[in-house]
């Protein structure tokens, strides 16, 4: 008779309590089928109720010392979860307080029963290079010295300045100098039989990766996983990751989790894009899951962008990255000039920015980047300056085009016949000129011309080489054949009004990608805007800046010189939890102060121009408070155990009766570390 073997589950289920490996008998029915990797249904506590979840591992014998209740089913033979993944998510929960079920939804999408079967049925071919890396041909880095492709080709870990020029591929496609350079580090990889992983922020981003690959490995060795793809592409992409072949995979921040065959390289541009900050939980950071999984599978690791990240400062003055930069130097033109003052529509502009958009209009187009989206996103009273609110929730009040009533931008409610609640006024006035009131504007100072708006709204991503005025909000500016012959960046002031810890650091980020995209030799004009912040644009030496304000968060113990945890619940569970940090391991902790609903309101996306929205304080508990503990990274394992130990121990307390209610469960403790809000 055949010895039992025991399969090792993890579960697909929300509840902390069960995040952890659960033992299953498997039947004999299910012996062949039951393999590590493959989806399967097992049963929950009382017969009957199953659950979904992942095997994991199959043993001789069990941790559990009782009668183990038997596999139910296997879903299908596809081995979606590999072993590396497997290890990834476990780790990346650990360190996060979090449960690894929910990493693994992030990392595997859900299953397309006829997408599979025909993947299932199709003869996939094996790779049979071997693990020699002098295999590769090694391509040149343009832009480079010949260290950075050594680096990458010997599992290195690099911090790359990317070279701020357009460049053209072999179809006539222009992209972004980054792209190129994120392009031949994979083919090195692929070149060489091994795979690499390229995540980027948004479509755009995809789009000219895309084209830049194109040219250098075939088609089929790229796997594109995309947010905006339908579920069936999406899933016969991700099956295509598991194949035994090379792969270049490029697509967003849940790339990073991706299947890949002997992973040689993951890349991540403008990692500081708040794009890649994950906002489902975990919450875990692209970057932190690079860091991670380069480390768990020993492949080469390289943060590529225009503007440095204080993360990544940090790790190159450890010494744990290694900086390179473009050789020659290669730099914008860029001239800064101060705003003047007034609110007529040219203060916005100064003289010299005039001048160059004229100048620029005659040769090609002309890039103008704006803060905002919309006609004016932000209105007032014309008599006391008081903000105009909505009667109706109480949010600001918007002007979508020119002659439309005033609308609410949180619950789109119209205006009509609205009064000022201070002085009674009925008049309004426009606080800030969004994009199409810009392109207006310039549409009247520039008779004749071209104008094209590019926003949240309106996608553009390419502009042909002709005469005109392209109007965009902060990440949406499209890119053009050659380079655009003049970049304004405008509302610089306002960009710089934002409540945030990072505003300097995003701002700079904003003004070097739009400049980057400027021909060679055309003037980068930053209106209104003085002081580091303008002489970091202007030498083009953001690596400065950000060794600077390092600088000031190490003095502050802000982030990312110590790591921090948000703690969110009942004064009484977050008092708790916060006791069960163990003295030594945190450095302070802050509050718990109350929290106000319309704090969790705001948006994550600042990519094309968002704005912050309503607060979802429906499922808010009126005592809500949180408390942030500071801690060394150092300790980051400990603090992590101590506050997901408090998760569960809240999650598993029995359920008080309400009443004529039944029973209502307790606030659920919430806890993020390295919460990017909190900045």
């Amino acid at each position: 008779m055949n010895a039992a073997r025991v399969a090792r589950v993890i579960v697909d289920s929300p509840l902390p309590q069960l995040d952890r490996l659960f033992d299953y008998a498997i039947p004999e029915r299910l012996r062949e089928s039951a393999v590590p990797g493959v989806r399967v249904t097992v049963p929950i506590r009382s017969a009957g109720r199953l659950a979904d979840g992942y095997l994991v591992a199959v043993s001789d014998h069990a941790d559990f010392e009782g009668e183990l209740s038997e596999l139910d089913s296997v879903v299908s033979a596809a081995r979606v979860l590999t072993p590396e993944v497997a290890r990834l998510a476990r780790r990346v929960a650990d360190r996060a307080a979090g449960s690894a079920s929910d990493v693994l939804r992030l990392a595997i999408p859900p299953r397309m029963v006829r997408v599979e079967k025909a993947w299932l049925a199709a003869e996939h071919a094996r790779d049979e290079s071997g693990d020699d890396p002098n295999t590769a041909r090694h391509r040149e880095l343009r832009g480079y010295r010949p260290e950075l492709g050594r680096a990458v080709d010997e599992g290195g870990r690099v911090a790359v300045d990317a070279v701020p020029r357009l460049a053209r591929t072999g179809s006539g496609e222009w992209v972004g100098g980054w792209a190129v350079t994120l392009a031949e580090l994979a083919a090195r990889c692929v070149d060489g039989g091994r795979s690499a992983i390229l995540a980027v922020p948004d479509y755009r981003d995809l789009d000219q990766l895309q084209a830049a690959l194109a040219e250098l490995i075939d088609a089929d060795a790229v796997a594109r996983l995309d947010a905006a793809q339908p579920n069936q592409d999406r899933y016969r992409t991700f099956l295509r990751c598991l194949e035994p072949r090379p792969v270049v995979v490029i697509g967003n921040r849940s790339a990073v989790y991706a299947p890949a065959h002997r992973l040689a390289l993951i890349a991540l541009w403008d990692d500081s894009d708040p794009l890649h900050a994950e906002p489902l939980a975990p919450y875990v950071h692209a970057r932190d899951v690079a860091l991670v999984r380069a480390e768990e599978e020993r492949c080469a690791l390289a943060f590529v962008a225009h503007t440095r990240s204080l993360e990544v400062q940090r790790l190159v003055e450890l010494g744990w990255l290694t900086a390179h930069s473009p050789e020659p130097r290669v730099a914008p033109r860029v001239l800064v000039t101060a705003a003047q003052s007034g609110d007529a529509a040219p203060s916005r502009v100064p003289e010299g920015a005039w001048r160059a958009a004229k100048e620029g209009l005659e040769l090609g187009p002309v890039l103008v980047q704006v803060a905002r989206p919309g006609y004016a996103p932000i209105v007032a009273c014309a008599q006391c300056r008081e903000a105009a609110r909505c009667a109706r929730c109480g949010g600001p009040l918007g002007i979508d085009r020119a002659g439309a009533a005033p609308s609410c931008r949180w619950c789109g409610a119209i205006a009509t016949g609205w009064q000022c609640s201070h002085c009674g006024s009925s008049r309004l006035r426009l606080v800030t000129r969004g994009s199409a009131r810009t392109a207006e504007e310039l549409g009247r100072a520039f008779p004749g011309a071209r104008v094209i708006v590019s926003d949240g709204e309106r996608r553009v991503t390419t502009v042909d080489g002709r005469p005109a005025l392209v109007v965009a909000t902060r990440g949406a500016e499209p890119v053009t054949e050659g380079g655009y012959r003049a970049v304004l960046l405008l509302d610089g002031d306002r960009m710089l009004a934002r409540e945030s810890l990072n505003v300097g650091e995003d701002c700079l980020r904003w003004w070097s990608n739009a400049a980057a995209l400027a021909g060679p030799g055309a003037p980068v004009v930053l209106a209104g805007v003085a002081g580091p912040l303008a002489q970091a644009l202007a030498t083009w030496r953001q690596p400065a800046y950000a060794a600077a304000q390092l600088a000031d968060r190490r003095a502050l113990r802000f982030p990312p010189a110590v790591r921090i945890a948000t703690v969110t619940g009942t004064a009484k569970s977050v008092a708790d939890a916060l006791a069960a940090l163990e003295p030594g391991t945190f450095i302070d902790v802050l509050g718990p102060t109350p929290v106000e609903p319309a704090a969790d309101g705001r948006a994550r996306s600042s990519r094309a121009g968002a704005t912050p929205g309503p607060a979802r304080s429906a499922s808010m508990h009126p005592d809500t408070v949180r408390g942030i503990v500071r801690f060394d990274y150092a300790h980051g394992a400990a603090v992590a155990t101590a506050l997901r130990s408090a998760v569960v121990r809240a999650a598993t307390k029995g359920r008080r009766p309400r009443g004529d209610r039944g029973y209502r469960p307790p606030p659920t403790l919430r806890v993020r570390l390295d919460d990017p809000e909190i900045a």
